[in-house]
């Protein structure tokens, strides 16, 4: 039952329309051209060394009664991600549910399948799973730091027990490792300490629409959530789904999906232009940080 409630789990996310991650790197993708600075090339995407990093069992979260214990790492632990491996304890009187929330590694957002329920007074052994496709659309392939926070909250009445401050956990990668991010592309947003990159579009990137591919930074000290306003494809209004959470200082490789149907609608069999808006704002008080001028990016 549990496998097949992780399998049902991951379909759910995969199909989410507010996640924030990369997508695939199938299909064809256009070489966008429109306006805005071209970037340079950030080289290498990763290290090349393959080395199977670990880390040491760490109690990473005492509070409230209930312990976790990060209790070792394994990168290439399934075809959905690398596995971290949690040991939690539940000492109160409720029975709870430990989820991981705004995940990050090397600096990168990453989405993560956790949903851990704990009776009272027992214990548990599960996984944090964090992301194949986004480890790979972002060039990871050397986990040296992990980042997240727990959500614990009462599984019964759903009412939050408490949100963790922000948890690093550092592996035996060596020290002296950079991850390095490809930020190439066609410059669309770099205001306020935010940049935003065009770096291809994807016709058949999804089921839900065309994609485009998009590279995300947050230099500034908020917590944001970016979406897109008043988008058009070939001069057609276009809905779209993207909703890209960015913590403070963070990175994110995502995707701007456009509407399959109402491209099918306009007869839009080819892309050539696409014009939008970005909307930010903080992720914790809702309120807005900025809204873009509208930008432009064409494709060859």
């Amino acid at each position: 039952m549990k496998k097949f409630l992780s399998v049902l789990l991951v379909v759910l996310i995969s199909i989410s329309l507010a996640a924030c991650g990369g997508s695939s790197d199938t299909g064809d993708q256009g070489t966008p051209t429109g306006s805005g600075t071209q970037s340079e090339p950030a080289g290498a995407s990763a290290s090349k060394t393959g080395k199977k990093v670990s880390i040491e069992e760490k109690v990473i979260f005492d509070q409230n009664d209930i312990k976790v214990t990060a209790t070792s790492l394994d990168p290439t632990g399934s075809i959905f991600g690398a596995n971290l491996d949690v040991l939690i304890e539940n000492n109160t009187s409720k029975r709870v549910t430990v989820q991981a929330r705004n995940s990050a590694i090397n600096g990168v957002m990453v989405d993560t399948i956790f949903s851990c329920n704990v009776a009272p007074g027992k214990k548990a052994n599960d996984e944090i799973t964090f992301s194949s496709t986004d480890l790979k659309r972002a060039g990871i392939e050397t986990i040296k730091e992990i980042q997240f926070q727990l959500h614990i909250f009462d599984a019964d009445s759903w009412e939050t027990i408490i949100d963790s401050d922000p948890i690093v956990i550092t592996t035996n990668a060596d020290p002296s490792f950079v991850q390095e991010y490809d930020d190439d592309g066609v410059l669309l947003l770099d205001k306020q300490g935010f940049k935003i990159v065009a770096q291809g579009l994807d016709m058949s990137g999804s089921i839900f629409g065309a994609e485009l591919l998009v590279y995300v930074e947050n230099n500034s000290d908020n917590d944001v959530t970016i979406q897109v306003r008043d988008a058009s494809v070939n001069g057609f209004m276009v809905g779209t789904i993207f909703s890209c959470n960015v913590l403070a200082g963070k990175k994110a490789f995502d995707s701007i999906t456009f509407d399959k149907s109402d491209l099918e609608k306009n007869n839009i069999k080819e892309i050539s232009e696409i014009e939008l808006r970005f909307h930010i704002f903080d992720s914790d008080s809702w309120d807005t940080i900025f809204d873009s001028e509208p930008v432009t990016v064409t494709f060859e």
